[in-house]
């Protein structure tokens, strides 16, 4: 749709007010809401422009609940940058329309959905797996405030030969940056890949921690953070948290 600015265009939210009835203030909810379309095209800014030849069309679902702030699930490929460091183009160009999974439960897409994120959980440019974006600030408190608590389930790819009591310094007795780490669960899952279960692990800690003990991480991924797995999103896509998951 053209945002028109003929004379005889008025803004989207009076054109709506006059045809519904309803105030002002309801018309904007609807085109916030994502319930407008204009000519076939959802329309979500209440100031566009519109003429009276123009067809206005509301969803039959549309609602005045308010809109609420939303937490994005992304399952950050390898080589997108994750809120550390320079490296990669960043992984929140990765959030739109097209890539929103088609595998989870649905929620009406937004713009405003994709505005004033804040990453919660960096990670690595060179690691893939579960990165967290939130406009609610209870989630970006519970996540960045208290990330002291919340465990993470990080799974590494490694080669080479361990250390005779390697898995035990890798549960506890490591340093990093020169203090000595807290205990943490780490097991093997396979002959080449350990599953690490740190809280608030700091980057290239785990490669630290291999390195230690004679191995080489060949690979990084996140697969957990608190209660939320990334479970089977698939790479490059994104999903909504929805209402009854909590980390």
């Amino acid at each position: 749709m053209t945002d028109t600015t003929t004379d005889n265009s008025i803004r989207l939210a009076k054109r709506l007010s006059e045809m519904r009835p309803c105030s002002r203030r309801e018309a904007e909810l609807y085109i916030e809401g994502g319930f407008v379309s204009v000519d076939g095209v959802v329309v979500e800014e209440a100031g566009a422009r519109v003429t009276m030849e123009q067809k206005i069309e509301v969803a039959p679902d549309a609602t005045l609940l308010e809109i609420l702030p939303v937490t994005i699930l992304l399952h950050k490929p390898v080589g997108a940058n994750g809120g550390i460091g320079k490296d990669g183009s960043p992984a929140v160009h990765l959030l739109n329309p097209a890539s929103l999974t088609r595998s989870a439960p649905g929620q009406r897409f937004l713009k405003r959905h994709l505005a004033n994120l804040t990453l919660t959980t960096p990670l690595e440019t060179k690691a893939s797996g579960l990165l967290v974006f939130t406009q609610d600030f209870r989630v970006s408190r519970k996540l960045v405030d208290e990330a002291a608590k919340i465990e993470h389930e990080i799974i590494a790819e490694v080669t080479g030969t361990i250390a005779e009591n390697g898995l035990a310094l890798l549960n506890h007795g490591l340093p990093f940056n020169g203090k000595p780490l807290p205990p943490m669960k780490v097991s093997w899952q396979n002959e080449n890949r350990l599953r690490f279960a740190p809280k608030n692990p700091k980057p290239g800690q785990i490669e630290h921690m291999c390195k230690l003990v004679g191995l080489t991480v060949v690979s990084l991924k996140r697969i957990r953070i608190g209660r939320i797995a990334m479970a089977s999103l698939p790479v490059g896509e994104w999903r909504y948290l929805q209402d009854h998951e909590r980390f």
